[in-house]
């Protein structure tokens, strides 16, 4: 069954248009209290929902919870909290789901509605389709006397806190570091300052005074051009930048910014002090200097979809326990079952810490390619595989790059964008390819 709402990571649009609607809100939460009924055995389910900044939460989640609570499933309303500690929230409080209420990385206009299991994964698409396929049907009202409960659960983001600093497994370990965090106005705004204060770090925090409408507002894991600038003037060690809901990490020093590759490469160097590594899995984006790296410590590499989800699926069947998105998602099974920015961030500054090395001297030896990244609004709908004007163009640059380069072109799951990437040694050529592309689509 093809699914006509959900994409990589959850429901998600522009507030006030379908589907982002208060009454989809409701018809999606009451369709998810069915499918989790049917699914427990007349056991009643219980929700914990979380939510980052925006001012369309609390609208989304009062029509979510209307949903929910009529289809018979008790909802534990956990407030602002990052998306990884909804997963945490979800599994250790013996939670049947976890649902986050965000856009991530997206503008304030924008927002989301994403599912975990009770045991902390995000909903295979098995189940996004399970429910789906309740959208249609009439909404669910169950006796008076079987009507979901709602409960508050504020304890949650420091027991979700407490969970990050207990996972460093040493006190005081960033006792000495000056830490730059830019909590991206977004749902880490309190919690991150915590963790890194109760872990010794001298903390300047920056992007955290979020309004409703300034997440993500130049600022955050997708706004880190001048991160390295801002590091320097903060008189800090290393910068980390969160996004929206805190899953994604990018990281700079005072000279430059490290992506979701070069981060991996850091917690692989630390795996590889330990032992051998089993495996890593990237994306279909992951630079294909970390892929020669990788080739030449011999350790196996592999390729799945663009989306963090997807990453997790291939770690899950190969037993493996490290993956990474470039956008800053990265996976790390034995510590966290979801990208976590604030627990990836800790076991990356611990490799440092513990290695007596810098982050540029841990990626010394990682020779990355340039990528240029083009994204081209499009129209919802739009059949880019079968535009004639893109399809020309991308056969001529990749004739042109020949075994030198890559070209990888993908609608966004998240957004309404054609994101366009060449990846090649000359920098100026991958941009001028990138642009080819773009100006090629309705030619």
């Amino acid at each position: 069954m093809a699914r006509k709402y959900f994409g990589t990571d959850g429901v998600r649009g522009q507030v006030g248009k379908d589907p982002m609607t208060a009454r989809f809100a409701f018809a999606l939460g009451n369709a998810a209290g069915v499918y989790l009924r049917s699914h427990l055995s007349g056991q009643k389910p219980a929700v914990v929902i979380g939510r980052d900044t925006r001012r369309s939460g609390e609208m989304l989640q009062s029509a979510l919870l209307a949903g929910l609570t009529s289809a018979g499933v008790d909802v534990w309303l956990a407030g602002i909290l990052p998306t990884p500690a909804v997963a945490y929230v979800s599994r250790t409080y013996g939670a049947n789901a976890g649902i986050v209420i965000s856009a991530s990385h997206n503008p304030f206009e924008d927002n989301g509605i994403k599912f975990f299991a009770g045991s902390g994964e995000k909903f295979p698409e098995s189940a996004e389709e399970a429910i789906e396929s309740h959208l249609e049907d009439e909404p669910v009202t169950v006796p008076v006397t079987e009507l979901g409960v709602v409960k508050l659960i504020p304890q949650g983001e420091a027991d979700y806190g407490a969970y990050c600093c207990r996972l460093s497994g040493v006190k005081d370990l960033l006792a000495g570091l000056a830490l730059y965090v830019d909590a991206a106005n977004g749902a880490a705004y309190k919690v991150a300052h915590e963790v890194f204060d109760k872990l010794g770090a001298r903390v300047v925090m920056d992007a955290n005074t979020p309004d409703g409408l300034n997440i993500n507002d130049g600022v955050g894991a997708t706004h880190v051009e001048n991160l390295p600038a801002r590091v320097a003037a903060a008189g800090c060690d290393y910068g980390i930048a969160l996004d929206g809901d805190a899953d994604r990490l990018i990281m700079a020093d005072r000279e430059k910014v490290y992506d979701g590759d070069e981060l991996l490469y850091v917690l692989i160097k630390s795996r590889l002090a330990q032992g051998p590594l089993s495996g890593v899995v990237g994306t279909l984006m992951t630079n294909f200097g970390l892929e020669k790296r990788l080739s030449e410590l011999s350790i196996p590499f592999v390729r799945a979809k663009v989306g963090d989800k997807y990453v997790l699926e291939a770690l899950k069947e190969r037993d493996w326990l490290l993956g990474a998105e470039n956008s800053g998602h990265i996976l790390i099974l034995d510590k966290q079952t979801t990208g976590d920015g604030i627990v990836s961030a800790i076991e990356i500054l611990k490799a440092l810490v513990l290695s007596g090395k810098s982050l540029k001297t841990m990626t010394s030896d990682l020779k990355m390619l340039p990528q240029v990244l083009v994204n081209k609004r499009i129209e919802k709908g739009f059949d880019w595989q079968h535009d004639a004007g893109l399809s020309d163009a991308i056969s001529k640059v990749k004739a042109q790059l020949g075994a030198k380069g890559r070209v990888l072109v993908r609608a966004s799951g998240t957004e309404p964008l054609l994101r366009l990437m060449v990846e090649c040694e000359d920098i100026a050529l991958a941009r001028a390819l990138a642009d080819k592309m773009a100006d090629s689509i309705g030619s």
